[in-house]
């Protein structure tokens, strides 16, 4: 009978249409994988992947296999979870998705204080500052810093404010003065940071008054870190989250300017596909990282 673990080889390398693709996402070696299939096709008597130097692709019988038994895993897996939520047993993989930036400076200590007190938990994270579809890459939760949500067809959950602030090395202030209003960024170099790379519209507000400036005409980074050491090399003006820049505020590598002008507020939220039961690793996980970032280390 074939092992349950030959399958789920199977199927990863059937969505991946790649051995070594496959292998990366399960922790094996390509070998390993290789070896996993062949031993599934003899059980069964078939053969179910067309390998080539350039592509993998699934035979006609492996088609059929695929589309049967994929939801029976999924079941299987399912009905454990279930066995294990019971129980109060926090374990699985949590398949989570986070800003470079973000993940960089708070997640390092949530990983390891959430595994900690579940060290049946598993972490598969991936840090990018491009906005993911949850649903289409398969994520369990995704943390998003951004405007107010408005995407309805996923679940979300709303932890805390995230305060922007414009920012810039005493250098470059040195060589072409401290601006006094938002219509004196007209003459200064506004650097982007803009999840496409492009030139972005700051919208300062201040008792009342609205003020748009554009910034990245000469300079454009989808990298908050990136944006924040141009502006530390006296690049220009940044507009960026405060706890991005709050260390190089404290050392004195930028100052603050404009401070009675505020841009509209970010919001920190959680992500989640539309789950009609929120798993319990995932939702103990939630907590946690709300915990963390309200208490022990605010943003």
């Amino acid at each position: 009978m074939s092992d349950l673990s030959d399958i789920r080889v199977f199927l990863a390398v059937a969505k991946q249409r790649s051995f070594t693709a496959a292998a990366r996402q399960l922790s094996m070696t390509a070998p390993s994988v290789t070896r996993a299939v062949s031993a599934l096709e003899a059980d069964l008597g078939v053969q179910l992947l067309l390998r080539t130097t350039r592509q993998v692709s699934l035979t006609s019988a492996g088609a059929v296999y695929a589309a049967r038994i994929e939801p029976l895993i999924h079941q299987f897996d399912e009905a454990r979870e279930d066995l294990r939520e019971q129980h109060g047993d926090v374990a699985g993989l949590i398949r989570l998705n986070a800003p470079l930036s973000l993940g960089q400076h708070i997640l390092p200590d949530i990983v390891t204080g959430f595994r900690a007190e579940h060290p049946g938990t598993r972490i598969s994270l991936s840090m990018t500052d491009r906005l993911i579809d949850i649903v289409t890459e398969d994520f369990d939760l995704a943390v998003r810093v951004s405007e107010p949500p408005r995407d309805k067809s996923t679940i979300w959950r709303r932890i805390c404010p995230v305060r922007r602030v414009l920012v810039a090395s005493p250098g470059y202030l040195a060589r072409f003065g401290t601006p006094q209003t938002p219509d004196d960024l007209d003459r200064h170099g506004c650097l982007a940071y803009d999840g496409e790379a492009v030139a972005e519209t700051w919208e300062l507000s201040s008792e009342g008054r609205t003020r748009k400036v554009r910034a990245g005409q000469s300079l454009a980074a989808n990298n908050g870190e990136f944006v924040a050491r141009l502006a530390e090399n006296g690049e220009g003006i940044a507009l960026l989250p405060l706890f991005i820049v709050e260390d190089a505020l404290a050392r004195g590598a930028l100052v603050q300017i404009l401070q009675g002008w505020e841009a509209p507020q970010l919001w920190l939220t959680l992500y989640y596909p539309p789950y009609e039961r929120l798993p319990l690793r995932v939702a103990k996980f939630s907590d946690f990282f709300e915990s963390y970032v309200t208490e022990t280390r605010p943003l």
